[in-house]
């Protein structure tokens, strides 16, 4: 194989979360005075980390959000997770695959801890990451697009940047691993393949990643 570690983003790409995750956020964020669209939080969040979220709001508008807003918007996340999230069509398949060969990987979420374990564990895959697999935004100082996150997970898998390659659908994420001097392939079942324009790659299911990491 071509690299020694496969780096995953996990919301979009294992766990089909983000057209949930993306019509809560919309509608919290408008019931709060702040009107968002489906579209709107695609473009301005996905792959973000909630801070984010905070960001955008306070310099767009010059309002803090609600000091629980984290709180309230993961409480309503985990509720419709637990009865309704999937894995991504043919992650299973792949997950095995990369273990059958004997392939290192781990996933890099801009999610926290809490919301990567309740989706694993609605979706079925928490048998395929364990503690030593997951890093979070939470375990470094910024999110995607700094290559921070991406940086640490290979650091603390011991895997040198360029032998690494990460597997992303947000435009954030791209940004976040040509930043860290790893290829980066874009994943289009969601996002339009102009908005990933900076990947190594372009696939659009997931059951092609195997014979593109060969």
């Amino acid at each position: 194989m071509r690299y020694d570690l496969v780096i995953f983003d996990n919301d979009g790409v294992l766990v089909d979360s983000e057209p949930i995750s993306n019509k809560l956020l919309a509608g919290y964020l408008t019931e709060l005075g702040h009107p968002t669209s489906y579209e709107d939080s695609l473009r301005d969040y996905m792959g973000g980390a909630l801070h984010r979220v905070h960001d955008l709001v306070w310099e767009r508008s010059g309002q803090r959000l609600p000091v629980d807003f984290d709180e309230v918007f993961h409480a309503r996340v985990f509720s419709v997770f637990e009865r309704e999230l999937k894995p991504v069509a043919g992650a299973v398949e792949v997950l095995e695959e990369l273990a059958a060969d004997g392939v290192a990987y781990c996933l890099a979420s801009s999610g926290s801890h809490e919301r990567i374990r309740v989706g694993h564990r609605a979706a079925g895959l928490d048998k395929w990451f364990d503690e030593k697999r997951v890093f979070s935004s939470q375990d470094v100082g910024r999110g995607k697009p700094a290559p921070d996150l991406f940086l640490h997970a290979a650091e603390r898998m011991g895997v040198a940047p360029g032998r690494c390659v990460v597997v992303e659908d947000s435009p954030l994420g791209v940004q976040a691993a040509v930043a860290a001097g790893m290829d980066v392939y874009g994943f289009t079942a969601m996002t339009p393949a102009e908005r990933l324009s900076g990947a190594t790659e372009l696939f659009g299911d997931l059951k092609e990643l195997p014979s593109l990491l060969a």
